[in-house]
């Protein structure tokens, strides 16, 4: 009998699709662009310590003769209600999820194998998964070489186990940080985000990885920082802000998007032709998937009134595969009702098909046997390098940091000093007793011989509870440096309530723990009272403080200045303030290195600090009208983006051009600013690059755009020069039809350390 030709490695992967769904029933079809099982539904523990299958996993199988993907197999965390006691650690990984294929494969009857789907937020949510910082702590590093060297092991890592897709948040930015989610995004600005974007799609393509790219698009911009809400985007500030690491990510490669759940001009992007189609395939020629957030389908049965229609809506948007619903599994019933063409379905298993084969499933679909990735750097090791160069010193009065040899006692007080939980952020597996490393245990591991710690929480993570606080003054009092770990937690535990997609339900009549994570959105951004009260209390015994910040979002701060703390009557200063983000598990040891002068703060701020939730917007990029500020408060961030010190100083000069003038249609030239190390301590300094239009182009400029960035490391008393190649790109706007491209006119080239701070050349592109 004649070998199939989908069967051929040696065909062409569109021959094959289209072998492969010509044999195809309109039942099988359905089965390929359906992901509605969730995957720890699909196996049990058994008595002896192994696993089987469930009844439900094989009658999903048998309802649609296979399987298109399978969310979550290996998942782990409070929600699924997986933990080390029933679900599948590193060592079953690949057995289980070779059982599960193996049933797909040779009990259906054309045998498409299954794929693999699994979250990786930072690092694969699964049991024995290595967790990586949180992405806003990424975005704090400005280093996409490092995050993408991270990217390709946490890649290598989930084959290992027989995981195929990785899904990854990047496309969303903080446009406002009381929106819960704002630790999964890279930072408030476009080309910051398309930059980590490229490198963890070009990391985990290394890795034989699919990626699919969270959440396309616009949903950090929901109105008030409502988590799933609508946004107010017009079609300029969609394709200016939210639309360029989806782009960056599809030119790297990227798999797939998922649609996000909030709505652009009043459809949900899941149910957005214009978005799916008209710009994502026919304006980008983008030919990867398109998957839906899960349970996304079902909610549009508030516009078509059943479930099938919802299905075929989004289908005819251009949505591939579905997560959760009950739309996508009648689609057959939509076909024959006529809601939407076969041909439709088609065209999105054979996208689901494509990647199958890509990704080489027909030949070698078991994880035992396939050769394994071996990156350069072992994740865990990247996982405490990014902790270490994500941590932004925010103020320093130039002598509290770092800790020297007259540091005999130090004091290590709040709710976050030693608690790994409240370091790795929302999306998380449980960890393994004894995993990690808290800020109270790194400062231990790094205080020199004879250095006496102590230690006590001295309030609560939220609430008012000033109870604790005496204690914790008399530590400080006695001490020579107070370190105040604050911030918040997304940490989720057993009491946690959940929504049916894996949203935290946490609202002011339950407040649990959670501070931040996915359903965790704030009103206010201050940090609690009782932790306002905490550093008004120790910096008044006059003590030097220092306040690391463990937190997921950019929280509004006092000003901790020498001008006071703003929170009361309390009259001593903070001698330090340092960003940690969410640090991951190792990030305790990475604060240490910081503080005691072992490693230099490298970290930059990858978003806006607030000074109250009233002034937002607060991002930096926004339309250049020249508002003067508030009456009671200055429009300006408590700290801008870009902004990070150092234990030395810098100096910079102003940028040179190569060329003053450049034509419309070959906008190439270089632009050159020497950087002087000036104090005693070596330094990594990221120079950044804006663009700012001061005439011309189609539409009202903004204040500056981040164009490029490059860290520079320099000895003291070491001068260099960063050079940047500027092209087409770097000066591209958004034209006049939503296409991107040159405009003539005037406009400065500013260089600096921080988004305020900045020197500036002028430039004139030529018509």
């Amino acid at each position: 009998m004649t070998r199939p030709l989908h069967l051929d490695a040696g065909t062409s992967v569109e021959a094959r699709v289209r072998d492969l769904l010509g044999r195809m029933t309109l039942q099988e079809k359905v089965g390929q662009v359906n992901q509605r099982l969730y995957g720890w539904d699909a196996y049990e523990r058994t008595s002896s310590g192994g696993h089987r299958l469930t009844d439900a996993f094989l009658t999903e199988v048998a309802a649609h003769d296979g399987m298109g993907a399978l969310y979550g197999l290996q998942r782990a965390d409070p929600w699924s209600g997986v933990g080390f006691t029933d679900g599948i650690t590193a060592a079953d990984g690949a057995r289980v999820s070779d059982d599960v294929q193996r049933h797909v494969v040779e009990n259906t009857r054309l045998g498409v194998p299954v794929l693999f789907v699994e979250e990786v937020p930072h690092g694969h949510q699964a049991l024995d998964g290595t967790v990586l910082p949180v992405n806003l702590a990424v975005g704090a590093t400005w280093d996409p070489d490092l995050y993408e060297a991270a990217a390709e092991a946490v890649g290598a890592e989930l084959r290992a186990r027989g995981g195929h897709v990785a899904l990854v948040s990047a496309l969303d930015l903080v446009r406002d940080p009381r929106w819960g989610r704002a630790e999964e995004c890279f930072g408030e600005d476009p080309h910051l985000a398309a930059r980590f974007t490229q490198a963890l799609v070009r990391g985990m393509r290394r890795a034989d990885t699919a990626v699919v790219l969270k959440h396309f698009a616009g949903q950090g911009a929901t109105v008030g920082g409502r988590n799933s809400a609508a946004t107010e985007l017009g079609p300029r500030e969609l394709h200016e802000i939210h639309l360029a690491a989806a782009r960056a990510g599809v030119r790297a490669g990227a798999a797939g998007v998922m649609a996000a759940y909030n709505e652009l001009d009043g459809l949900p992007c899941v149910a957005s032709q214009p978005l799916l189609t008209g710009l994502l395939r026919d304006q980008w020629g983008y030919d990867g998937i398109v998957m839906a957030d899960g349970g996304a389908i079902d909610r549009l049965v508030r516009l078509t009134g059943d479930p099938v229609a919802a299905g075929a809506m989004a289908l005819a948007a251009g949505c591939d595969l579905s997560l959760w619903d009950a739309g996508f599994p009648r689609l057959a019933e939509a076909v024959t009702r006529d809601l939407v063409p076969e041909a439709t379905l088609d065209t999105a298993v054979a996208r689901v098909l494509t990647l199958k084969f890509r990704l080489g499933l027909f030949e070698q679909p078991y994880a035992s046997g396939r050769p394994v990735h071996e990156p350069p750097f072992p994740v865990r090791e990247l996982s405490e390098r990014i902790a270490r160069a994500s941590v932004v010193l925010l103020e320093h009065d130039g002598h509290t940091l770092p800790l020297g040899p007259s540091t005999r006692r130090i004091t290590v007080l709040g709710p976050n000093a030693d608690s790994v939980p409240h370091q790795i952020g929302d999306y998380t597996a449980p960890q393994r007793p004894g995993t990690g490393v808290t800020v109270l245990g790194g400062i231990r591991a790094a205080a020199p011989e004879g250095v006496g710690i102590t230690h006590a929480a001295g309030c609560a993570l939220t609430g008012a509870d000033l109870s604790a606080i005496p204690e914790a003054v008399a530590l400080a009092a006695a001490a020579d440096v107070a370190v105040l770990v604050l911030g918040g937690s997304s940490a989720r535990d057993d009491a946690t309530a959940f929504d049916r997609n894996g949203a935290a339900l946490v609202g002011a009549a339950t407040p649990g723990g959670m501070t931040c994570g996915e359903g965790v959105d704030l009103a206010e951004l201050t940090l609690p009272v009782g932790q306002l009260r905490l550093i008004e209390s120790v910096t008044a015994t006059g003590t030097p403080v220092v306040v690391v910040l463990v937190q997921g979002r950019p929280h509004a701060l006092p000003d901790l200045s020498e001008t006071g703390t703003e929170t009361g009557t309390g009259t001593g200063t903070v001698g330090a303030v340092l960003s940690a983000w969410y640090p991951g598990p190792w990030g305790g040891r990475a604060v240490a290195d910081i503080l005691f002068g072992r490693a230099e703060p490298e970290g930059r701020l990858p978003v806006s600090v607030p000074r109250s939730a009233a002034q937002l917007p607060v991002h930096y990029n926004g339309k250049d009208h020249g508002y003067r500020g508030y009456v009671d408060q200055p429009a300006s961030a408590r700290h801008p983006f870009g902004h990070g010190l150092s234990y030395t100083t810098v100096s910079y000069g102003t940028p040179k051009l190569s060329r003053t003038s450049v034509p419309l249609d070959s906008p190439t030239l270089t632009c050159t600013v020497a950087v002087t190390n000036t104090g005693h301590r070596p330094v990594c300094e990221t120079v950044q690059l804006y663009v700012r239009r001061m005439s011309g182009g189609s539409s009202w400029p903004r204040t500056r755009e981040l164009r490029g960035f490059a860290r520079v490391r320099l000895r003291p008393g070491e001068t260099a020069e960063a050079v940047f190649d500027i092209d087409a790109d770097t000066l591209a706007s958004v034209t006049r039809d939503l296409g991107v491209g040159v405009e003539a006119g005037e406009l400065l080239l500013e260089t600096g350390p921080s988004s305020d701070r900045t020197r500036a050349t002028p430039l004139t592109v030529d018509p």
